[in-house]
């Protein structure tokens, strides 16, 4: 079993498209069809169902796949140990929401790019419920998340502060003339939500769950600033971390409403694998975020 297997092998996972994987390894087309034969004759198993003009990963495929994962960057890692210098440099993937990258990294990344202008930064978006798998197969060196806790043996985190979350709606909704928000008052509202495994959609589905409510409509969206611009539009109402509607709010384009219910707030953690061999680059990626973002 050789390393180019591998790589070939992870590429057609992750693309299910021979052509696209020939291109992501530079390779030609019928390379990796011979790699993939030769990967699956070693093993004694079929990885992948060619169907057609489809190409499906088997379960054998499926339970090979993270141990492939784990070992390219196992190698990538030794590779990065043996080139380390005490100047920090190198790639860094890292994971985090649309919210956090957005409205709080920004600073953080100019801050980080001038003083280790080697370092090569690329962020990636994640859901939450992959958040394990993402960091135990290398896809992300580290991932800074919106969630209550960390509770995991094979992750190390650091919380570095708590994001208040709002109700809010358009400056001519009805709602925006109330003085609070009462949980019953969410019956029979249209909620303007993201995409499941966004951490403060759970925090609302667990809400709803928790006391019984029940919207008359729900429209979900893939991205939180498409949400802002329909809660303006008097299309409904959202729940939304403060920093995210701040600006909006002051050109009252939207009105945050005063909740009185249960507590609508959610901590940011940064997050990494225990075993994680810290590089330079690596480790001063966390000093600067806990340096600007601890509060």
């Amino acid at each position: 079993m050789e390393i180019r297997q591998l790589e070939i092998f992870q590429a057609l996972a992750e693309e299910l498209h021979f052509t696209r994987a020939a291109e992501r390894v530079h390779c030609v087309q019928s390379n990796v069809t011979t790699q993939i034969r030769a990967l699956e004759k070693e093993l004694g198993v079929p990885l992948f169902d060619r169907l057609a003009k489809r190409v499906a990963l088997t379960d054998s495929g499926r339970r090979f796949l993270p141990y492939a994962e784990r070992v390219l960057s196992t190698i990538d890692e030794a590779r990065r140990i043996a080139a380390n210098t005490s100047t920090p440099s190198g790639a860094l993937l890292l994971g985090s929401s649309e919210s956090m990258l957005t409205y709080r990294l920004p600073g953080i990344v100019s801050n980080f790019h001038k003083r280790y202008p080697e370092v090569q930064l690329s962020f990636r978006p994640f859901v939450h419920e992959e958040l394990i798998h993402s960091i135990e197969s290398g896809k992300l060196d580290l991932a800074i998340c919106m969630v209550d806790t960390v509770e995991h043996e094979r992750l190390k985190s650091i919380r570095l502060r708590t994001e208040k979350l709002l109700f809010v709606v358009g400056c001519k909704d009805p709602l925006a003339e109330r003085k609070k928000l009462r949980p019953q008052d969410l019956n029979g509202q249209t909620l303007l939500i993201t995409e499941p495994g966004c951490a403060y959609r759970k925090k609302l589905d667990d809400l709803l769950s928790g006391m019984n409510i029940r919207p008359t409509n729900t429209i979900e969206f893939s991205s939180v600033e498409a949400i802002k611009e329909c809660v303006s539009l008097g299309m409904g109402i959202a729940l939304l971390p403060q920093v995210v509607v701040a600006e909006q709010m002051t050109r009252k384009r939207l009105k945050g409403l005063r909740w009185v219910g249960p507590e609508t707030e959610i901590a940011t953690h940064i997050v990494w694998h225990k075993d994680k061999w810290i590089s330079s680059a690596l480790g001063a990626f966390i000093a600067t975020v806990k340096d600007m973002m601890i509060s």
